[in-house]
């Protein structure tokens, strides 16, 4: 009885651990020659200039995520959609907006962050024509 047990919960463990999505280290993915790279924080990390310089709203709660696309290391422009579901389905839509900083591109969305919560972000990039999708999960927290 013991081992029919014991057994059960390392399987129940090791199916979690398989649905658990790994934080990839790079944040980015590859399309062929297009690399997009992203980032998710809270808004709070920005400072207050930049934030307005951005046209960014710091609040502990609100997350920002920051979209760049690169064709051989060289910034691109691109249209860059998506959105943030938490794990009820809840969907908030991300209303992305095209930066430009000393040669850089990036876009930007902000989103709310009610509560520490795991989230899923779905994102679409469109780049000459080709439209490349992707996900990932990430854990968020108000700042204190």
């Amino acid at each position: 009885m013991f081992r029919a047990a014991a057994f059960l919960m390392l399987a129940c463990l090791g199916v979690t651990a398989m649905a658990a999505d790994a934080i990839k280290s790079e944040r980015q993915e590859v399309f062929g020659d297009i690399t997009v790279h992203y980032n998710t924080f809270n808004s709070t990390y920005i400072q207050p200039d930049a934030a307005q310089r951005a046209e960014l709203v710091r609040s502990k709660n609100q997350g920002v995520i920051n979209i760049s696309v690169a064709k051989a290391g060289k910034p691109m422009v691109a249209q860059v959609s998506g959105n943030v579901k938490d794990l009820t389905g809840k969907s908030v839509t991300l209303n992305f907006k095209q930066k430009t900083e000393q040669g850089a591109i990036y876009y930007l969305a902000q989103y709310p962050v009610p509560q520490q919560e795991n989230r899923i972000f779905e994102i679409t990039v469109t780049v000459a024509g080709d439209t490349h999708t992707f996900s990932f999960n990430q854990e968020l927290f108000p700042a204190e």
